[in-house]
């Protein structure tokens, strides 16, 4: 575990401002490791955000009774250290976990495997992991692939949320008044799913939510970070079709 990068000040930064931590049970976040056990059928799996001396479990499947754990035995703190996904498959033999806590002790972990949940500023909070109390094969690559997803999901709810907080902080600053923070969800209600606004009983896209009450026009501008979504799904496209057409020649 590489403490320095744990306990760096700017990754902790961008932990707090989506202030998730120390939350109540959120279903989506729920429904993620619900997802996740039954994908790899494995009987825990968690979504975890690494603070700078605890692990929190935002949502725990098969797990009860704990919230937390310290950094030091938590393998999810080893995780957030590097890009790749983590994959353990007989924790009695691997080097970097044979002697854990985790492993040697009443918990019994043999298999772990997780992805890190990593901001659009590449900052690593978290991770998606699934653990068995036996062996298991190692997971193939669209299987890794799966977990991958699973945390970008993670933080893509992380997003909306921050989005929407900072939405509404606007709102009632605009409004002239503080005392509608007490109930924030009658100000603005978005959908899990589909990311709309409800507004005036109508479900609309986020971009008609702020033309409509704020008069803002989303520009035509493009992060770095869709540019390279947007090359990648185009790249993808482009090595699907080509067999094709050149079958048709």
């Amino acid at each position: 575990m590489d403490v320095a990068y744990i306990t760096n000040a700017e990754r902790l930064a961008a932990l707090q401002r989506y202030d998730i931590l120390d939350t109540p049970p959120d279903g989506t976040f729920d429904r993620v490791a619900r997802i996740a056990a039954r994908i790899f059928h494995v009987p825990i799996a968690l979504v975890s955000l690494v603070d700078q001396d605890r692990i929190w479990f935002k949502a725990r499947e098969g797990l009860s009774g704990v919230t937390e754990i310290p950094c030091a035995p938590g393998l999810c703190a080893s995780v957030v250290c590097q890009d790749q996904t983590y994959l353990v498959t007989d924790a009695l033999q691997d080097p970097r976990t044979r002697e854990n806590p985790l492993v040697v002790g009443e918990f019994g972990l043999r298999f772990y495997a997780a992805a890190p949940l990593i901001t659009h500023d590449r900052y690593r909070l978290g991770t998606v992991c699934v653990i068995d109390r036996e062996p298991r094969p190692a997971l193939k690559p669209e299987e890794l692939a799966i977990l991958e997803d699973l945390a970008g999901i993670v933080i893509d709810q992380m997003e909306i949320r921050l989005a929407a907080r900072q939405t509404l902080e606007s709102l009632v600053l605009a409004e002239g008044g503080s005392d509608n923070l007490a109930n924030p969800e009658a100000l603005i209600t978005i959908c899990a799913w589909s990311k709309k606004v409800r507004i005036d009983g109508e479900w609309v896209s986020f971009e008609e939510f702020l033309e409509r009450r704020f008069g803002m026009r989303v520009t035509h501008g493009i992060s770095r970070e869709a540019m390279r979504r947007a090359l990648l799904e185009w790249k993808s496209r482009s090595a699907s079709t080509a067999p094709q057409a050149a079958a048709a020649d």
